[in-house]
């Protein structure tokens, strides 16, 4: 993600912020401009320090789970984010607001992304045969309801927000990684398959040639994937063991790793990062001297993240924590993102 600074002192300010930390401004992200705008605090109105526009903040933000903006003159009670939820928890429990909220910022950071990449974003409510939507929602003793994605409708289990619970299943699923955000990116891949690759025969048959048969029955082949697992040159292919399980499964992991890349390759863009080590090895050096979304070529942005993600990693085991990206990712995979990078509008 970029570097977003408060338009009063130029402190630096995390997405999240509702204030600047420095000069107590009031802070809030605007969609339009994808920039972070502040507000006077004594004023009655947020009026922009930077433009001088009025803003109002998303009906959510009373409940302290945003903090993006809508224009003063617009009549929507919700933002771009929040106007995507369908279902949201019962918050008279009070052990259901805190996991909300972790799962209001993955929502967040996803709808940033996709944004920047252009993607057409369209809720469900006002587009109910191709919109997207969420349900936030605790199996309450159903174990029938799970995680996942279906005709526009992203579900997200509230225990995902544990991160105790996580762990457990992490453990119990044998992956490498389990994250909210990487949930939200791996069942909007499936949501934008639909819009991207089922209705066009073109591009269907350059993914069934990238990914396999996405006709297989998806069913039987989960069924033989928990039996058996993944092939034992599984790294060969594929990003994850689970994207060996069927053509879509393959896609939303691949597609999920996509956004992982890009999102670390604008967060090291904004931050001037590069890695010189000290040794002969020449793929160990990169440098982000280029904004990911603006750059058509995949090999050069993956050419600049791999030394990068390589060097946090060794950064991470220096502290004792797992790595950050603990993923191989070989060229069959490297030429999946790229045909994913290609469908992307913002290029």
């Amino acid at each position: 993600m970029k570097i977003f600074e408060c338009g009063n002192c130029s402190h630096p300010l995390y997405f999240e912020n509702g204030s600047c930390e420095k000069c107590g401004h009031l802070s809030g992200y605007d969609d339009a401009s994808l920039n972070m705008l502040t507000f006077e605090a004594a004023r009655s109105s947020l009026i922009s320090d930077s433009n001088g526009n009025a803003f109002k903040y998303c009906q959510n933000h009373g409940l302290g789970v945003c903090n993006w903006l809508i224009p003063a003159d617009e009549e929507q009670p919700f933002c771009k984010a929040c106007e995507l939820n369908r279902t949201i928890p019962d918050l008279s429990d009070s052990e259901n607001f805190p996991k909300w909220q972790k799962l209001e910022v993955a929502k967040h950071r996803l709808v940033y992304q996709l944004t920047k990449l252009g993607m057409e974003i369209l809720p469900q409510e006002d587009n109910p045969e191709t919109g997207l939507c969420f349900d936030f929602i605790s199996r309450q003793g159903d174990d029938q309801i799970m995680t996942g994605h279906a005709n526009g409708v992203i579900t997200i289990l509230l225990s995902e927000a544990d991160s105790v619970h996580r762990e457990q299943m992490r453990k119990q699923m044998s992956e490498p990684y389990r994250t909210l955000i990487g949930h939200f990116r791996h069942e909007v891949g499936h949501y934008y398959w639909d819009r991207l690759i089922a209705t066009n025969e073109k591009i269907l048959n350059e993914f069934r040639n990238l990914f396999g048969n996405d006709q297989e029955d998806y069913g039987e082949a989960l069924n033989n994937y928990y039996k058996a697992g993944a092939p034992a040159d599984w790294q060969q292919n594929y990003i994850s063991q689970y994207a060996s399980a069927h053509a879509w499964e393959d896609w939303a992991e691949t597609w999920a790793h996509y956004l992982h890349i890009m999102d670390m390759a604008e967060t090291a863009y904004y931050y001037g990062i590069s890695v010189k080590p000290k040794v002969r090895e020449k793929s160990l050096q990169g440098d982000f001297g280029f904004d990911p979304y603006r750059q058509k070529d995949f090999d050069e942005i993956y050419k600049s993240w791999a030394p990068i993600s390589f060097a946090i990693n060794s950064l991470n085991r220096s502290m004792g924590v797992p790595d950050a990206y603990p993923f191989v990712v070989s060229q069959t995979v490297v030429d999946k993102m790229k045909f994913i990078h290609r469908l992307m509008p913002h290029r």
